[in-house]
This record gives structure tokens, sequence and C-alpha cells, in this order.
């Protein structure tokens, strides 16, 4: 009898690893709406834009390697990848931004390292890395939230700035409140502010905050909480890396927030901002890149949690996903190699 060895992920589900994908990015539609009524028609251009570079670039990487390319293009990680860029690039960044970011994961990431189960890092957390830190004033520059914001941009004008450029004043022009004020991401108004001697309560009583969360972003997290909980209802993901993620962040917030309330932020902003429940439950949960055994999982997930809350609170970075993600990455061979479960039949080595 032949028997066929296949590359991770090893899937003990009903369905392949292309509908994997698929239910994957449904899920996600309900953020991907939410987060375009509040930043505008450019995060809708941006993922169209990264999934068909993806789709491009891994094509022609197939073909170079003499590969199956219909087959492998049908397993629709490539879309996923790219859809996950789109959403994490700011909606009016230029599209050479995007293009190199998507290129960067799908040929350097992904298929340098053999394809799909051979890669060691998030693809999709790379290229964000990667874009952050050779470009930074293009990946910080958020609009301000539409129902907040002195001009807010309609699709026209994102398919401009996005592939014709914009001034800095039209930029400048975008990311201005009804107040005349300019907006960051909440994350990092609360960073700036305390650096500049500012308290909690006092950061939290501006324009881009209402009632302790930030203006769009809760919104979008509870999006994204409802199509991850889905997933969790369809067993597309299991619930414990997303679990110690959540726990991690909730009790090392909480903490921090009990011992100094005017400069630590709450646990319910940290879950509720920046890209929490995204990579919670769509980007961490990748099963190629995390741990594999149950308490291997959440130790992973736990990891994810305390390394965002540390960089949120102490680094340079306002949210700190795509680092903590990457660093988990390193470790989840040896959170393996220590959490693997006992063999049958076989007592522990002491």
């Amino acid at each position: 009898m032949a028997f066929k060895i296949a590359s991770s992920p090893h899937l003990s589900r009903s369905f392949q690893t292309s509908s994997l994908m698929q239910r994957v990015m449904l899920c996600a539609l309900p953020g991907v709406a939410v987060q375009c009524f509040f930043f505008g028609w450019g995060t809708v251009i941006q993922a169209l834009l990264a999934m068909s570079v993806a789709l491009i670039s891994e094509a022609l990487v197939l073909k170079l390697r003499t590969r199956n390319v219909t087959e492998t293009l049908r397993d629709n990680s490539a879309l996923l990848t790219g859809l996950l860029i789109g959403i994490a690039i700011p909606p009016l960044a230029p599209w050479w931004v995007t293009v190199i970011g998507t290129l960067f994961a799908i040929v350097v990431v992904k298929q340098l390292y053999g394809g799909l189960g051979h890669n060691i890092f998030n693809p999709a957390m790379a290229a964000y890395v990667m874009l952050l830190i050779s470009f930074p004033v293009q990946m910080t520059s958020w609009v301000a939230p539409s129902v907040i914001a002195s001009q807010p941009v309609d699709f026209i004008h994102s398919l401009q700035m996005i592939f014709t450029g914009a001034s800095p004043s039209e930029i400048s022009a975008y990311k201005l409140g009804f107040d005349g004020i300019s907006m960051a991401t909440p994350l990092d108004t609360i960073k700036t502010d305390l650096a500049m001697g500012l308290t909690t309560i006092e950061s939290l009583s501006k324009a881009i905050f209402s009632n302790g969360y930030g203006v769009g972003w809760f919104w979008v997290n509870l999006a994204y909480l409802a199509g991850g909980l889905v997933m969790l209802k369809l067993k597309v993901i299991r619930w414990h890396i997303t679990g110690g993620i959540l726990a991690a962040l909730f009790i090392c917030s909480s903490i921090g927030y009990l011992l100094n309330p005017d400069t630590f932020t709450g646990p319910l902003l940290h879950l509720f901002s920046g890209a929490t429940m995204l990579a919670a439950f769509f980007i961490a949960t990748d099963p190629v890149t995390a741990a594999t055994s149950v308490r291997g999982r959440i130790v992973f997930g736990a990891l994810i949690g305390i390394l965002v809350y540390i960089i949120r609170t102490f680094g340079g970075y306002p949210d700190a996903f795509a680092f903590a993600i990457l660093l988990a990455n390193l470790c989840a061979p040896f959170i393996d190699h220590y959490m693997k479960p006992r063999a049958y039949g076989h007592r522990s080595a002491t």
C-alpha cells in the first residue's frame, strides 16, 4: 500500500487546506467591512491589490521552480496572505508599499523556504515588520476615523492617493479630526501622551477616544471577534492560542493598571485597540508557524500576549503583534520539544 507524505499543516478537519483558507477569509469579511466603514475604501483597495500581487508572484515563483501552478494556487494560502497584508497596511499607503510587502511575503518568507508548510515565519507579519522598519512614515499614516474626520476620504480620492501619490498636505488633511487636531491610532496617542508627562486619564479625554475606547477601533475589534468566534464554532481554529493570547494580555494589563492607573492603560483598551482580535484569531493561529501540541499552543499564545504587553508598554512601537508573533514563531520548535505529549505506553523520562 502506498502512502502520501505531505508537509504541514496537518489538519484533522473534514475540509482541505483550500476550504480552511476560504473559511478564514469569509470570517474576516465582517472586520474588513467595519474597517472600511471607519477608515475608507483604501482598506478594500489595498487588500485587492495585495491579493492580486500574491497570486501573480506565487505563480511566477512556482513556474520557476517547475511546480504545478494551478494546483498550488488552489490552496488559497496566497490569497489569505494578501488579504492580511492589505488589512494591516494603512488605507492610503502608496501602492508600491503594498506590492513590496506582498512580494517579500510570498517570494522570500514563503517560497524561499519551500512553500506552504515549510516557512518558519508568518509571511504577512514578516512583511509588515519589514515595511514598518523600512518605510515608517508610510506605515504609520492612518487616517482619522470617518465619524470624527474633518475630511472623510471617498473611493475616488482613495484610488488617486494610492496610485498617483498624495502631497503631505493632502495626507495631513485626512488625518485631522473634526476639531482640527491631528489623529493617530489610540495606542500611539496614549504612548505619545505618556512620554510627554500626561496621565492615562488625560490622554483618554481626547477626541479619538469614546468611553475609554478608540473611536472606530473598538468596533473593528468587535467585528473580528465575531468572525473569530464563528471560526471557533466551525472548528476552523482551536481556542488554545487565541485563549492564551487574550488571557495573558488581560492579566498583564490588569496587573499594570492596578499598580498605577495613571501610567498604565486598562485591559479593555488593550483588548479592543489595534490589531488585537485580528491577530489573536486570524494571524497567530496559523497552523504552519505555531506550536502544535495542546499545551504548546497555550504557551505559544501566552508568550505572544506577554510580549505584546511588554512592547506596547515599554517598547517603541504602539502595536506589537507583528513583532510578538515573529518572536513566538522562533520559539515554536522549542515549545513543541518541551510540551510534546507523552507517547502512549511510555513513561516520562526522569
